[in-house]
């Protein structure tokens, strides 16, 4: 293989290909070609690297320090890693059991490329970066010290008991750490033993507190884990225990910590949400639904469970923002109806959505009713922007009265838009076709309506045939050999954006199938099972779909999890580098059969209806 040849060799391998051409040219001419003979080896254990390997042809053998196998490497792969980010000896043995051609990026390059781009970083060594624990929520999980209160309070054994039960108060503690010089733990007082041995005993308010304490108290070590917490607790009725490391007090493990980390969930969200007394504390509460994505996600949760779970949460933000707005503007004139489109509608919430939602009031309403309605509508949805639900940025909210009007208009819309399919048609009928009731004494009126519309919207033909165009608008992000088509510029350069091109195709096929067998599910798992067997899909087809979803739509919530877990905030562009191999072949089997579905619904456009 020739120097032009390795180049374009080099440009099909990841994370290389994420290059610009200037800098893969570069790169390639620094790569040293080395010829391995069968049987011999690449490297040895506690060997100095010459740098990263890169094999062209052959198969290579990894094993560990006892010998034992760990990996079988052919074209493509990459050895040798794990050494150069540590300090540049091998920590494995690599041997080519077939004659191999290899190519070596010298180490000072390996770490010039993982400062310059970060794509190339995140590829070799994601699998630490993975394996930070900081913000596990399984009790048989975590370690005591990832639960435990650093830098408990203290006091000697003579402090009077009115001095710490000031220091309680003002450091809102609910237990204080009686410790001797050497910061050993002699005792523990809660704030039940001031009350039950102080106050109800009539003791003096100068009692030292070695008269009161429970001395000599039950403590745990810092890599006791939390389940270990919990049943000592429970065994002992005892609700706070000293962490000790040689004797030392560390830090201390209280039943408020216990269920801090345990109600991380979306009912105790729900729960706090329904009695929350304005629009900036259900703000406080909604900036924790990254941490319970992340939960969920890590818990091994399936992706349609992870997002109605968050969307749950997001359905009881606007009933508590309906309600906090009707407080606020009295009760309204005429019966009414909110209701979500989007991914809201679908019960499809991940870590980042914006907020679709509409209002169909009552044919009876009066101008000043309108009145009443504009100014209910902005309450509510600037209370939803508050909270993280931003302002949709197509304006396709409530506040604005195109999607604030009686069910008489929006009778007319629909019909509207199906007759006469226009483009703007297209895209509205794409999402309000996603509507969801949330909350409104008039559910009636949207049966009526949703029946109306899918009768008229199944038969047809016109539309069906537009709906089949809009459907097929959004791609999968497939490349040449077997890679990726990925973002060519922006701040989101590299990635692929999981949303547009990975959930949507999907999502817009299954409103699709549900538009033209009338079918009432707006869920896209439920409208494409639902579809299954009809004249839109086959049995087989919806299988096939629904085995693709799941792949994508998983690789979706680990990339927002992952982001979380790391510190930072989620979203919707995944850079291949996060992927292993394994990974990233089945989420490209995934996308083959999006397109394959997305070529059968083109091509048969006009025997769908």
């Amino acid at each position: 293989m020739d120097a032009t040849e390795f180049s374009h060799f080099l440009a099909t391998v990841h994370p290389y290909d994420t290059f610009g051409p200037e800098e893969a040219a570069r790169v390639a001419r620094l790569f040293r070609p080395v010829e391995i003979a069968a049987g011999d080896p690449v490297y040895e254990l506690g060997m100095p690297l010459d740098g990263l390997f890169l094999i062209d042809s052959g198969q290579v053998t990894v094993t560990d320090a006892t010998g034992a196998h760990l990996s079988s490497l052919s074209r493509g792969n990459t050895l040798g890693e794990r050494g150069l980010l540590l300090d540049g000896i091998a920590v494995t043995s690599a041997k080519a059991e077939t004659a191999a051609r290899l190519w070596i990026l010298p180490s000072a390059e390996f770490h010039r490329l993982r400062k310059a781009w970060p794509t190339f970083e995140r590829f070799f060594v994601r699998g630490r970066r993975r394996a930070r624990p900081a913000r596990r929520t399984d009790l048989a999980q975590m370690t005591v010290a990832e639960i435990m209160t650093e830098s408990p309070s203290t006091c000697p054994p003579e402090a009077k008991a009115v001095d710490a039960a000031r220091q309680m108060r003002d450091g809102r503690f609910s237990s204080i750490c009686v410790t001797d010089a050497s910061r050993r733990p002699i005792g523990i007082v809660t704030l039940r033993d001031l009350s039950g041995r102080v106050l109800a005993e009539g003791l003096s308010n100068d009692t030292p507190v070695a008269s009161v304490m429970t001395p000599d108290p039950l403590t745990l070590p810092p890599d006791a884990i939390g389940s270990d917490v919990l049943n000592l607790m429970m065994e002992r009725d005892i609700g706070h225990i000293p962490v000790t490391s040689d004797g030392e007090l560390r830090g201390i493990v209280t039943q408020t910590d216990l269920t801090r980390r345990q109600a991380m969930n979306s009912s105790y969200l729900v729960g706090e949400i329904a009695r929350a007394a304005s629009a900036d504390a259900i703000a406080r509460l909604t900036a924790r639904i990254p941490e319970l994505l992340a939960q969920l996600v890590g818990s091994g949760s399936r992706h349609d469970m992870v997002t109605r779970l968050v969307t749950d949460v997001a359905d009881a933000v606007t009933r508590r923002l309906i309600v906090l707005a009707q407080e606020a503007l009295g009760t309204p004139p005429v019966p009414f109806l909110w209701l979500a489109c989007g991914s809201q509608g679908r019960r499809e919430q991940t870590g980042t959505s914006d907020q679709d939602n509409c209002l169909i009031i009552g044919d009876a309403a009066t101008a000043d009713d309108m009145t009443y309605f504009t100014a209910f509508a902005k309450s509510v949805t600037d209370g939803l922007d508050a909270a993280g639900y931003v302002h949709c940025p197509g304006d396709m909210m409530a506040s604005n009265p195109r999607w604030c009007q009686p069910l008489s208009v929006w009778r007319d819309y629909f019909r509207r838009w199906i007759e006469t399919p226009s483009p703007e048609a297209q895209m509205l009928a794409s999402v309000m076709f996603d509507l969801r009731v949330i909350e409104g004494p008039g559910e009636s009126m949207f049966g009526t309506l949703q029946g109306e519309t899918l009768d008229a919207a199944s038969g047809n033909s016109i539309f069906a045939a537009h709906m089949v165009a809009n459907s097929l608008k959004h791609r999968p992000p497939l490349g040449l050999i077997r890679g990726f088509t990925t973002l060519r510029s922006g701040v989101h350069r590299n990635t692929i954006d999981m949303k547009a091109n990975g959930v949507v195709p999907v999502t817009d096929l299954a409103r699709l199938y549900a538009l033209m067998s009338a079918l009432r599910p707006v869920n896209t798992r439920e409208r494409i099972e639902a579809a299954a067997g009809t004249g839109a899909v086959s049995t087989s087809g919806a299988r096939d779909l629904l085995d693709a979803y799941d792949v994508i739509a998983e690789a979706r919530l680990k990339h927002q999890a992952r982001q979380v877990v790391e510190g930072g905030g989620p979203d919707n562009f995944l850079p291949p580098s996060e992927l292993s191999d394994f990974e990233r072949s089945h989420l490209r089997d995934a996308f083959v059969v999006v397109r394959t579905m997305q070529s059968a619904v083109g091509q048969g456009r006009g025997t769908l209806i």
